[in-house]
């Protein structure tokens, strides 16, 4: 696992522009931490990354945001509101995770078994007000999106 430290939305969101610089199409990368721990601001980060200006909020309500514009089209759905498994069947998610976009899901542990393999698991953590403990699976993709961050920013 890498450990990446981030004291504000902004860093939150930076780190999201650097790992978009290493995903590409078929990429699902699986959010999983509490309310208001980064989520969003990591995918907002990600989709300006990839070069969209599209306006990034949560779908927790629609289940999935569509952002065009950019390298890759980039599908964001939220597992939250989900109250079972054939709900998110029903949503084609083969389609999506299959296909020319980018993934990302926020609740991807609410059923960690529709989540394909190998996707790249995004773990957030809050740890005050400001400061969040982002760790990633450590891989190729998430190895290189390390670049350039202070040493106090890694554990």
């Amino acid at each position: 696992m890498a450990t990446f430290i981030s004291n504000s939305p902004a860093e939150t969101e930076a780190f999201g522009r650097r790992l978009a610089k290493r995903v590409g199409p078929g990429t699902v990368l699986a959010l999983k931490g509490e309310l208001g721990s980064g989520k969003t601001q990591f995918v907002k980060g990600l989709v300006a990354g990839l070069g969209s200006k599209a306006p990034v909020t949560s779908p927790t309500f629609t289940i999935l945001h569509e952002y065009a514009g950019g390298h890759l089209p980039i599908y964001h759905f939220d597992f939250f509101r989900l109250q079972d498994r054939q709900s998110a069947v029903r949503l084609g998610l083969d389609d999506y995770f299959f296909g020319a976009g980018l993934s990302v899901i926020e609740w991807a542990d609410k059923f960690p078994e529709l989540i394909p393999e190998p996707a790249q698991w995004v773990f957030f953590e809050m740890k005050s007000e400001n400061e969040r403990i982002i760790n990633t699976r450590e891989d190729d993709a998430i190895r290189e999106s390390r670049i350039p961050l202070k040493p106090h920013q890694m554990k």
